[in-house]
């Protein structure tokens, strides 16, 4: 395919105030491919800064997969956006640490950036597969759960195509100028090395926060994994120490996710049978698949967050931990592999060297002779407690969301709290701010930072359409990417009853609902 030229850069100074939205209805159907990548590589010259005369209309702060998915969909506005995307990464990508051979996405592809709000857009899955002349290969694949390593592959070429985006650029702080009505944003580009290089500020109407999550490590071993010499390892870089890791004589796996359970996997592959010499210890009860039925899914469903958010603040935080299962378990197939793989290990007689350990909890650990580790353990059902030497720590114990109080520090007179000071987010994904500042039109929305106000599907790529979508329709105040008003067979609640004591019972007659 020959290049297409890049469209003009609707951020220049000169650019006046966008026009007030006039479509209703759906984006225009014949849209032409994307365009081809026009960068040379990163770090991206810095974009021009927009004055208070001529400000943006969002600026993203962070590119994961759900600002990825916003500038996407922004970008096919039939009235366009004047956007800016910043990322202090140097390029574009995801979970590279953990794109082991062989593990799948665990959603379909139709979970890509763009497909659940707009099938007809040019930065979908299938259309980068037409574009790379991969369409018939993975037609005849018949794979409905891709690999991970395509689905970064796919987030790149978006990421690569897209005008709006500017790696190489670290956002410093957010502020209200309440002169101009708008939101400053101060940023620093940095050079190919992580040095400052360049200072910008920028002026905008909106924000879009997608900050992400960072690596959790259990308090008890936080020193050890700021120790350089030993081998305690987040699951986030395991490929890049895996050939250190493989080389250590006993290995331990800690947490029961996907993560854990594929990393254990792996290892126990690349061991020779009879000195696999491998731990797997997890807190929770049991190695436990996730959830994957229909009915179980439409929880990560529109419809739930809708139910969810409806809910009191006490409830909301009593119902996230019961629903752990649609999220937080291990894939079926996943499992399947390890029994496979640990049963062909029996074939010969004898069984192999690996401990697999639910209901674990690590209270401390230490060095031992600078080069072991040592791990402190209890069982929380037998109340039992010992002690595991290894020689290397893999850590599968997830990712929590980064907070936001120390980019946004100086809102923070302005921002509205719950009763544990999380902020409150409104069900259009946008941050309760005074009045002052909404009522200018100005708003920050929030992406992958709402799991206590909209549920266990927050963190999930099968809603990062559906949210995009619900931003750009609320910022632009019209409907340019239509969204179903139902999703779920499921209801989830119950009607609400006209007379607080009574209600029809199937007869017809009234039933107090009090006696």
């Amino acid at each position: 395919m020959n290049p297409t030229p890049s469209p003009p850069d609707p951020r220049h100074p000169t650019r006046p105030d966008p026009p007030q939205p006039t479509r209703s209805g759906p984006p225009h159907p014949t849209r032409p491919d994307p365009p081809q990548p026009t960068r040379s590589g990163p770090p991206q010259p810095t974009p021009p800064d927009s004055t208070p005369d001529h400000p943006r209309d969002l600026v993203g702060i962070g590119i994961g997969p759900f600002n990825l998915s916003l500038a996407a969909l922004a970008h096919g506005l039939p009235d366009p956006l004047d956007t800016a995307f910043y990322e202090q990464r140097p390029a574009f990508h995801w979970h590279p640490g953990q794109l082991i051979d062989g593990t799948r996405l665990q959603v379909p592809y139709l979970a890509d950036l763009v497909t659940l709000a707009d099938p007809t857009s040019p930065w979908s899955y299938l259309n980068h597969l037409r574009d790379q002349q991969r369409l018939y290969p993975f037609y005849f694949t018949e794979r409905f759960h891709i690999p991970r390593a395509d689905y970064d592959t796919y987030c790149r070429w978006v990421s690569d195509r897209l005008p709006s985006l500017h790696y190489g650029h670290q956002v410093d702080a957010v502020r209200w100028d309440p002169r101009h009505a708008l939101f400053e944003v101060d940023f620093t580009q940095l050079d190919t090395d992580g040095e400052a290089e360049a200072l910008g500020r920028t002026h905008t109407r909106n924000i879009a926060l997608g900050i992400g999550t960072a690596p959790y490590i259990p308090e008890p071993l936080r020193p050890l994994a700021d120790a350089p010499t030993v081998p305690v390892i987040h699951a986030a870089d395991y490929l890049t120490h895996r050939q250190r890791l493989l080389a250590a004589d006993h290995i331990t796996v800690i947490g029961s996710g996907q993560s854990g359970a594929e990393i254990f996997l792996d290892l126990l592959r690349a061991r020779p049978a009879r000195h696999e010499k491998l731990h797997w210890l997890a807190r929770t009860e049991a190695f436990a698949p996730t959830e994957h039925s229909p009915l179980g899914l439409e929880h990560l469903t529109p419809d739930h967050i809708h139910y969810f958010h409806a809910l009191p603040e006490p409830v909301r935080d009593r119902l996230a931990p019961a629903l752990r299962q649609l999220h937080q378990g291990i894939d079926a197939d996943t499992i399947a592999a390890i029994h496979d793989e640990l049963y062909d290990r029996t074939r010969d007689g004898g069984w192999p060297d690996a401990t697999l350990t639910p209901g674990v909890t690590v209270r401390t650990a230490g060095r031992l002779a600078g080069t072991k580790i040592e791990l402190h353990l209890e069982h929380t059902q037998q109340g039992t407690r010992t002690r595991l030497t290894t020689d290397a720590v893999i850590l599968a114990t997830g990712y929590r969301e980064r907070p936001l109080d120390q980019l946004l520090a100086a809102l923070d007179p302005h921002l509205h709290r719950d009763a544990t000071g999380r902020p409150h987010i409104d069900p259009h994904y946008r941050l309760a701010l005074d009045p002052a500042i909404t009522r200018t039109g100005s708003n920050i929305y929030v992406q992958n930072a709402e799991r206590h106000t909209h549920g266990v599907g927050t963190p999930g790529l099968g809603l990062a359409a559906w949210r995009s979508a619900t931003i750009l329709n609320t910022l632009t105040g019209t409907n340019p990417y239509p969204l179903p008003t139902r999703t779920a067979f499921t209801t989830f609640g119950l009607p609400e009853v006209r007379n607080d004591s009574t209600t029809p019972g199937p007869d017809g007659t009234l039933v107090d609902l009090k006696g």
